[in-house]
C-alpha cells in the first residue's frame, strides 16, 4: 500500500507474512527519499523526439499572381455592366493583381480607371466582360469562335501574323483599285486616257503568305490559310479599265486558284492532322459562314469533312456497316465524300497500313466523281494483297460485274501474276490508281502473312483474266510467262512421265469444254484434271488456250513464245522422255488443227503471202515432231 505524505517522501508499508523481502525483510517500513530532478536534465528517447513537432520559423503565406476580382487582399465589388468609373474599391490593387480583359499586371493596364472602359471592374461572372476579354486575347481569331484553353504559341503567334497580312493586303488592294496610268505602260495616245488593273501584285503576295502558313504548326497554317481566304474572297474586279495582259491579272481567276489551294491544303490537314472533332467543327462553321461570290458559292461545302472517329465512317471501316447508311433520330445518313477526301484517305490508311480498312471504306463510300473513283475501287485487289488475303483478292478481281481484271494492261497482269507467285510486292509510294503499281525500279519484298498461290490456282488465275481482257490475252509476254510457269515440274527436277493415251484423250476432251464453254472470268479447272498428272495436265491445258489464241489471230512478238517451249527440253534432265511428252501432248491438243490452217493459207495464197509469225511456230513445231 502507498500513502502520499505532505513532503515529497513515500512511505511503503508491508506485511510481515510478505517472503520476498531480503534485506529488508523484518522492515515493516520503508521510507523512499524522492529526488528532485529538474525538467531540462530530463532526456527524452528518440521515439518521442520524432513524435514532437518543434516549429522553427513562420512566415505569411505568398499572393500568387490572380485576377483583380479574385484578391485576398482587397475586396472586390461585381456588376454587371459598369465601365464609367471604378465601384466602391474596385481600382485598389496589391502586387499580384491581374487585368481580367488584358491578361496582365493590374499595373500595366492603360484602362485601369479610364472612365468610359474601366477593366477595374471586369470579372469572369460577367458575359460583357468575358466578351471583350476573348475579343482582346483572340485578336483575329475571334471568328473561328476558338476558347482561350485552345489558345497556344503557335495560334497567338498566327494571329500576329495574320493581323500583319492584313494590313499590308489592304495597302496592295488598294493600290489595285486606284489602277495605273496607260502612259506607264507605254500604251497612251493623244485621244485615249484610261488606266490598266493588275491584281498580280496582290495575287504574289498572298501566295507567299500561304507559303509561309504552310511552314506553321498544322492547327496555326489551316488559321492562317482561312484568315487570308476571308479577306481576299471579299475582293472584286474593278470595271471600266484595261486588264493586264498576265493569267493571274484578272481577279477572278485568281481567286479561283487561290481559294483552290486553300481548300485542298485545309482538307488535308483535317484527314492527316490530329484535329480534334470540335475544332474540325469549327473550321467548318468558318469556312459556311465565308462570303462566297456566285462563281464559287459550290465551294461553299467543301470542308464538310468527317473527323475520323464520326460513328458511320468507323462501323464501315470495323465491318459492323457494309451498306454505309445509318438512320439517326429518323434522318438518313449517307457515307458520301469528296473525290479529293476518298483520296487523302486512301493515302493515309495505306501509310498507317490499315489495309482491310481501307478496302471496307472503297467498297461502301460513295462519291461524285466515278471516273477517278473507278480507279481508286481497281485498287481493292492490290490493297488486299498488301494484307495478305490473296484469296480475295482473286475474287475482287473477278466479280460478276465490272471486273477490275477486265481493265487490265499487260504490265498490270504480270504484276498482280508475280504477287500471286512470289508472295512478295514492291515497295511503293501510297498509290492512287492501278498505273502506279508498275514501278520497274522498286524493290520486292515480303508480304507479311502471304503464301504463294499454288499453280493450278496460278493457271486459273491467267486464263480467267484473258478471257475478261482482250489486251492479255493478245500479248505475247503474258503468255510466255505462263508457260514459264507451267514449265516448272512441281517438286521435282526430273523429267515430266509420259502420260498414258486414256489420260491424253480424256483431258483433252475436258480441257477443249473447259476453254470453249467456260471461257472468261468464271473458268473452273475440275480437280480430276490435275489429281494424276498435276503438271502435264496443267501443260496441256495452257497449250490448248494458246493454240486457240493462234488460230483467232496473229500473236506478237512470237520467238519469246518459240523460245518458252524449247526450254521444255532444255530444262529436262532426260530430253529424249521429256520430248516424247511434250510431243504427245502437242500431237493431242493443238498441232493437227494448227497445220490444216498453215495447210490452207499456203493453198490460198499460191506461195505469195507473207508468213506471219504464228505460222512460223507452226513450221517450227512441225519440224520438230517430223525429226
Amino acid at each position: 500500500m502507498c500513502t502520499p505524505a505532505d513532503s515529497d517522501d513515500i512511505i511503503i508499508l508491508s506485511s510481515d507474512d510478505d517472503d520476498d523481502h531480503k534485506d529488508d525483510r523484518d522492515m515493516s517500513c520503508l521510507i523512499v527519499e524522492v529526488e528532485n530532478v529538474k525538467e531540462k536534465d530530463c532526456v527524452s528517447s528518440p521515439s518521442t523526439l520524432e513524435e514532437d513537432l518543434v516549429v522553427t520559423f513562420s512566415r505569411h503565406a505568398d499572393v500568387l499572381p490572380h485576377a483583380r476580382y479574385d484578391c485576398p487582399i482587397h475586396p472586390f465589388t461585381p456588376t454587371e455592366l459598369e465601365t464609367k468609373m471604378p465601384v466602391d474599391g474596385n481600382q485598389l490593387i496589391c502586387d499580384q493583381c491581374f487585368c481580367y480583359v488584358c491578361d496582365k499586371l493590374a499595373s500595366l493596364c492603360k484602362t485601369w480607371c479610364v472612365s468610359g472602359i474601366c477593366h477595374c471592374n471586369s470579372h469572369k461572372r460577367s458575359a460583357f466582360w468575358s466578351n471583350l476579354r476573348n475579343h482582346k486575347l483572340l485578336g483575329g481569331l475571334t471568328a473561328f469562335n476558338l476558347t482561350l484553353s485552345e489558345m497556344d504559341s503557335h495560334l497567338r503567334q498566327a494571329a500576329t501574323l495574320l493581323q500583319q497580312f492584313r494590313q499590308e493586303l489592304s495597302a496592295l488592294y488598294s493600290s489595285y483599285m486606284k489602277g495605273e496610268a496607260l502612259k506607264e505602260y507605254g500604251l497612251s495616245q493623244e485621244n485615249q486616257q484610261g488606266f490598266i488593273y493588275n491584281y498580280s501584285p496582290v495575287f504574289e503576295f498572298v501566295s507567299s503568305f500561304l507559303n509561309q502558313a504552310d511552314q506553321q504548326d498544322s492547327r496555326a497554317a489551316v488559321i492562317m490559310s482561312l484568315g487570308a481566304a476571308e479577306d481576299f474572297i471579299r475582293h472584286f474586279h474593278f470595271s471600266g479599265g484595261f486588264i493586264f495582259a498576265s493569267p493571274m491579272a484578272n481577279v477572278d481567276t485568281a481567286k479561283m486558284m487561290l481559294l483552290q489551294r486553300v481548300i485542298a491544303f485545309v482538307q488535308r490537314q483535317m484527314v492527316m492532322a490530329n484535329f480534334t472533332p470540335d475544332f474540325i467543327n469549327k473550321l467548318q462553321d468558318f469556312c459556311k459562314k465565308l462570303h462566297f461570290p456566285a462563281e464559287l458559292k459550290n465551294m461553299r461545302n467543301s470542308l464538310c469533312v468527317r473527323p475520323w472517329n464520326d460513328v458511320l465512317l468507323v462501323s464501315v471501316m470495323k465491318g459492323q456497316n457494309v451498306s454505309g447508311v445509318r438512320k439517326d433520330k429518323g434522318k438518313k445518313d449517307v457515307l458520301a465524300e469528296q473525290i479529293s477526301v476518298i483520296l487523302l484517305r486512301t493515302e493515309l490508311l495505306q501509310r498507317q497500313h490499315r489495309y482491310r480498312e481501307l478496302c471496307r471504306y472503297l467498297r461502301v463510300v460513295q462519291t461524285d466523281d466515278i471516273a477517278q473513283f473507278q480507279q481508286i475501287q481497281d485498287l481493292i485487289p492490290y490493297f488486299m494483297c498488301m494484307a495478305g488475303d490473296f484469296s480475295s483478292a482473286l475474287t475482287s478481281l473477278f466479280p460478276s460485274v465490272n471486273a477490275p481484271a477486265s481493265r487490265f494492261t499487260p504490265d498490270l497482269f504480270l504484276f498482280y501474276l508475280k504477287v500471286f507467285e512470289t508472295a512478295t510486292a514492291p515497295k511503293l509510294t501510297p498509290v492512287s490508281k492501278p498505273g502506279e503499281l508498275c514501278c520497274p525500279g522498286a524493290a520486292w519484298e515480303s508480304i507479311k502473312d502471304a503464301v504463294p498461290l499454288k499453280r493450278h490456282e496460278l493457271v486459273r488465275f491467267a486464263l480467267r483474266a484473258q478471257g475478261c481482257c482482250s489486251a492479255v490475252y493478245a500479248d505475247s509476254r503474258c503468255w510466255t510467262s505462263l508457260l514459264t510457269i507451267v514449265n516448272k515440274p512441281c517438286g521435282s527436277l526430273t523429267a515430266l512421265p509420259m502420260p498414258s493415251l486414256q489420260f491424253l484423250q480424256e483431258a483433252r476432251d475436258v480441257v477443249k469444254e473447259r476453254l470453249l464453254d467456260q471461257k472468261g472470268s468464271n473458268m473452273q479447272i475440275p480437280r480430276s484434271l490435275h489429281e494424276v498428272y498435276p503438271d502435264q495436265a496443267l501443260l496441256l491445258l495452257v497449250t490448248e488456250a494458246l493454240s486457240q489464241r493462234i488460230l483467232d489471230s496473229v500473236l506478237y512478238p512470237i520467238l519469246p513464245v518459240l523460245n518458252t517451249f524449247k526450254c521444255i527440253l532444255i530444262a529436262q534432265t532426260c530430253p529424249q522422255q521429256s520430248y516424247r511428252s511434250l510431243k504427245h501432248c502437242l500431237q493431242h491438243c493443238y498441232l493437227p488443227q494448227i497445220l490444216q490452217r498453215v495447210t490452207s493459207v499456203l493453198q490460198m495464197s499460191d506461195c505469195t503471202c507473207v508468213l506471219t509469225p504464228a505460222h512460223v511456230l507452226t513450221m517450227h513445231i512441225h519440224l520438230l515432231f517430223t525429226i
